[in-house]
């Protein structure tokens, strides 16, 4: 694409581009950033929109540029290693089974911002989990969707009332390419959804060694509602979200099969795939086996992973429209239409999570509190067994910490910790030593990370306001108050009613006495986005959008929209306490709080999802105690009176209590007690290796002995 602008010098340029690789490697960005700053900028760190944009007469002058050549050749030869895949975990541990893959099948991967096909936790997991397998050397395939206006823009009125925005995705301007035939033309996979056939076009995108296949049904091939199939995420009614996942799951299997792709392993990231089970026991009841075989077979190489301890988190759709598609499905089988229905029949409906559990020989939940929850929701598939022996067992999710990992707390453990940190992240003992990093340069570090975010927050309102989409108080509501060497709590997530974003809102005086003190004020951060479809997310936007413009808060509440990957980094690096409120237990998991604590970001949470598991005491702070109220009302009130006292008598005073060199040595130690028990316990290098260990390999060894 590139090649008659790029010498061939610096050739590979194009190559690293277009390999998420970069996205991680801190060196690989900085040679993009050498390209040109302001480029890097305003693309939003987009390396093939810049190598589009870029003048040829600048490409020519850094191939001569010594600086830049040894930059370039460095990030090359990192990259060739990676890729060769000599060093790494999984081939040096199982190198039998290096040439067969784990599929792994999702609705959304969060990858990059430049790539919007992911809405919130449940994609940056997956995306996540893919960057994980390569670095440990996993052979993974991932499949998924294009879409083609992904996941809103958010845009909020003076009101404060979110807007939903679709922009249409330009293919060029990301690091994705068309899969082509062998004689050059578009790889185009045809699939059943009902009684109509939808043309799925194929995009393939990289990160290190992960590959992923995108499908795509906006083509000339399809009828105009056809193309709606993958224009949004999460988008649409329940006929369309059934369309979705029948091409999620039926047509990622074909799409493996058509490009000669044969995983040993397939694993289910949630139930949106769930159909991809029906897929594979319809090829071997067609290769002669009875149902009941297949089923087996699909179960000793199936693996489930279930994210919503919510039970309206978990899709359901009704008998006559499963009919309606799978009418002509199930004879394939083998299975009447009372057989087919009860293999997802739950509670009067199809549930695509019972699909799931029962044709998985593996499931799990996503944090040891999560997994009970799962298995008391789903008693019922197994009535015969007491809760604790559901077969749902867990693994806590982990973050993507070479991702994750703020610049100057990178340069902090490289120089205390070893230059090769980031290979040994997951190891316990290396993270002793973080005692011994002088307080006063880990608190440097993390004062830089919060003048950056501060910087970007004010940036961010000048350049909006610029571009007269926001007005003089909105730009207060942006955040353009906050006080960099003030206390700042940040508050991102999916604004949902469980989450209780409004928490801190419910003594408004109490709250206005921790804004307004003299001498320890309190400052809030908020972003997130509300599901286009849930009022009341977006009454709790407008809440804290409009407790932001009250002239009583001071400007010391701030809301950033148009919450993504690129704010989430500047957000969980830059604050100094993150709050995480949910509602008990419906917090499956919660990892922006883990990519929090590895920048030394002390936690201030409901002993929910990961943080059940992560807080000892020293750690951070934890909301309330375990006990559940059966009355939200008198739970809430709970909450809120114990977040206002640890805040007023904990939290603040400890922030605010300096030595000579204006130093908070007790914080410090809180902040290097999250950094000691979070990175190696709560990172994606821990949990890939748990689920290879546990799950890929016994599953693998299975399917060679099929």
């Amino acid at each position: 694409m590139f090649s008659d602008k790029i010498p061939p010098r610096i050739a590979r340029l194009e190559e690293l581009a277009y390999n998420f690789w970069w996205s991680w490697h801190r060196e690989a960005r900085d040679l993009f950033k050498m390209l040109d700053y302001t480029l890097w900028r305003s693309t939003r760190h987009n390396p093939v929109q810049m190598l589009l944009e870029i003048s040829p007469e600048r490409l020519m002058e850094l191939a001569t540029d010594p600086l830049f050549l040894r930059q370039y050749d460095a990030v090359l030869i990192a990259l060739d290693i990676d890729l060769k895949n000599g060093h790494l975990w999984f081939p040096t541990k199982y190198p039998d089974l290096t040439t067969r893959s784990v599929a792994y099948f999702s609705a959304e991967f969060g990858l990059h911002q430049s790539l919007p096909i992911y809405s919130g936790g449940l994609g940056v997991l997956a995306g996540d989990h893919c960057k994980e397998a390569s670095d440990i050397g996993l052979p993974l395939v991932a499949m998924g969707f294009l879409y083609e206006m992904g996941y809103f823009r958010q845009s909020i009125t003076a009101d404060g009332w979110q807007e939903a925005i679709y922009p249409r995705f330009k293919p060029e301007e990301a690091a994705i390419r068309e899969m082509l035939r062998e004689d050059g033309e578009s790889l185009f996979i045809p699939v059943e959804v009902g009684d109509h056939t939808v043309h799925l076009q194929i995009w393939h995108a990289r990160a290190g060694r992960t590959h992923f296949y995108l499908m795509d049904a906006d083509n000339d091939r399809n009828a105009p509602w056809e193309r709606e199939l993958t224009a949004r995420l999460y988008g649409g009614d329940r006929e369309m979200r059934i369309q979705q996942e029948i091409v999620l799951g039926i047509g990622g299997m074909r799409i493996l099969r058509e490009l000669g792709i044969a995983p040993l392993v397939f694993h289910l990231n949630e139930g949106h795939s769930a159909f991809l089970v029906l897929e594979r026991a319809r090829e071997l009841v067609e290769a002669g086996q009875s149902f009941d075989e297949a089923r087996r077979a699909v179960r000793a190489t199936t693996l489930f992973t279930t994210h919503t301890p919510v039970p309206a988190g978990h899709d359901v759709f009704p008998f006559h429209m499963i009919e309606k598609y799978f009418h002509a499905y199930w004879p394939h089988l083998g299975l009447s239409r009372e057989q087919f229905l009860a293999l997802g029949s739950h509670e009067g409906g199809f549930n695509m999570t019972v699909l799931a559990l029962g044709m998985s020989g593996q499931c799990n939940g996503v944090s040891k509190l999560h997994g009970e929850v799962a298995r008391q929701m789903f008693q019922s598939i197994w009535p015969d067994r007491p809760a604790e022996e559901v077969p749902i067992s867990h693994i806590t999710n982990g973050i993507h910490v070479p991702a994750w990992i703020g610049g100057a707390m990178n340069r902090i453990y490289r120089k205390h910790l070893g230059p090769d940190w980031i290979e040994r992240h997951d190891d316990p003992a290396l993270w002793e030593r973080i005692f011994d990093v002088p307080d006063d340069e880990l608190w440097d570090a993390h004062l830089r990370l919060k003048r950056k975010l501060t910087s970007l927050i004010r940036e961010r309102a000048r350049r909006r306001r610029i571009e007269r989409k926001l007005n003089a108080e909105q730009v207060l509501c942006a955040g353009t108050f906050l006080d960099p060497d003030a206390l700042i709590i940040g508050f991102a997530r999916r604004f949902a009613t469980y989450k209780r974003a409004t928490l801190i809102f419910h003594d408004a005086e109490r709250l206005k006495r921790l804004l307004h003190d003299r001498y320890r004020p309190v400052q809030f951060i908020f972003a997130g986005k509300a599901h286009p479809a849930d009022e009341g997310g977006k009454l709790l936007i407008q809440h804290v959008y409009n407790g932001a413009k009250d002239p009583a808060m001071g400007g010391r509440i701030a809301f950033v929209e148009d919450y993504d990957l690129q704010v989430a980094r500047y957000l969980v690096q830059g604050v100094d306490v993150w709050l995480n409120t949910p509602r008990r237990p419906r917090e499956a998991s919660g990892t922006s709080g883990q990519k929090a604590a590895i920048n030394g970001v002390p936690n201030l949470s409901v002993l929910d999802g990961w943080w059940a598991e992560g807080y000892n005491g020293a750690n951070g702070w934890a909301i309330g105690a375990e006990q559940q109220h059966d009355d939200p009302a008198v739970q809430d009130a709970a909450d809120a009176d114990a977040l206002y006292r640890l805040l007023e008598n904990e939290v603040t005073p400890l922030f605010y209590k300096r030595d000579a060199g204006n130093v908070p040595r007790g914080w410090v130690q809180v902040m290097k007690e999250a950094i000691r028990t979070s990175v190696p316990v709560f990172c994606t290098r821990r949990m890939v290796k748990e689920y290879t260990e546990r799950f890929y390999i016994p599953a693998a060894e299975r399917a060679t002995a099929q």
